[in-house]
């Protein structure tokens, strides 16, 4: 459950319009295949995220989605789009937040949560880094009270690396989601695939002021005017979108996709 990041948006060679997999998607073949290869049948999975979406929505259309299909266990992470509003409140999005685990929690399903990603080095989202911390600071106290996994975006090392991001600053590439989908192995307490899943990358030599400067302005028009836009306009890209996976159905071998 969730918005673009658990849809996956931008882990498709096609861009942002075509299907898209992501971190959920990958962690669901990792899983899969370890039953597989343990003798049991498939894993069952269904993805309810559509990007866009708030807190709210979300827990309200997604949460009663997911417990009529009676899972094993659920993601269940947002709450960035909505600090990426002036009217953001982490201490409400964690009420929120809590009161869903808790029913979730009640109905004998194991939850895994998402922090926040560390947001320093963003020059879009750089202003809301001191809520994404109130907020992660929540999520890891809501996980405590209620026996839930975490995966620890915030701790990410490799994060820090813009070649982790697509161009929209935002998203995260396929390689970022791959790395995410270990992170999420390790936080429900199982070995990752490999121990260097979350090593940083290799240095690369300074950008020249200039080709900068260009990248920075190509964002600006392609990728934040846009963004605010639909902000003014009170609209979402994800507003006529439906979850592009809303029944669990088996993960077969054909889905499974190896690491970049």
């Amino acid at each position: 459950m969730g918005d673009s990041f658990t849809e996956g948006l931008w882990d498709s060679p096609a861009g942002p319009d075509a299907p898209q997999r992501g971190w959920a998607d990958v962690l669901a073949s990792r899983l899969s295949e370890r039953r597989t290869a343990a003798g049991e049948q498939p894993l069952e999975y269904a993805n309810l995220a559509v990007r866009g979406r708030l807190l709210r929505p979300i827990l309200r259309e997604q949460v009663p989605m997911a417990l009529d299909l009676k899972p094993d266990l659920v993601s269940l992470v947002g709450g960035g789009n909505d600090l990426l509003r002036p009217t953001g409140d982490p201490d409400r999005l964690a009420r929120d937040l809590e009161s869903a685990v808790r029913r979730l929690r009640s109905a004998g399903i194991d939850v895994l949560l998402g922090t926040g990603y560390d947001t320093k080095e963003s020059p879009l989202v750089r202003r809301i880094r001191p809520r994404v911390g109130v907020y992660n600071t929540h999520i890891w106290s809501i996980a405590r009270r209620h026996g839930a996994h975490v995966v620890d975006l915030w701790g990410m090392r490799s994060l820090a690396d813009w070649r982790m991001w697509a161009e929209d600053r935002i998203h995260l590439t396929t390689d970022g989601h791959a790395r995410v989908a270990q992170a999420a192995l390790v936080a429900l307490g199982l070995p990752p695939d490999r121990d260097d899943w979350d090593d940083p990358l290799a240095p690369l030599p300074p950008v020249p002021r200039v080709d900068q400067l260009r990248a920075d302005a190509h964002w600006l028009r392609v990728h934040a005017y846009p963004w605010a836009t639909r902000r003014l306009r009170r609209s979402s890209s994800g507003d006529a979108r439906r979850p592009k996976r809303p029944q669990p159905a088996p993960i077969v071998p054909a889905e499974h996709v190896a690491e970049d």
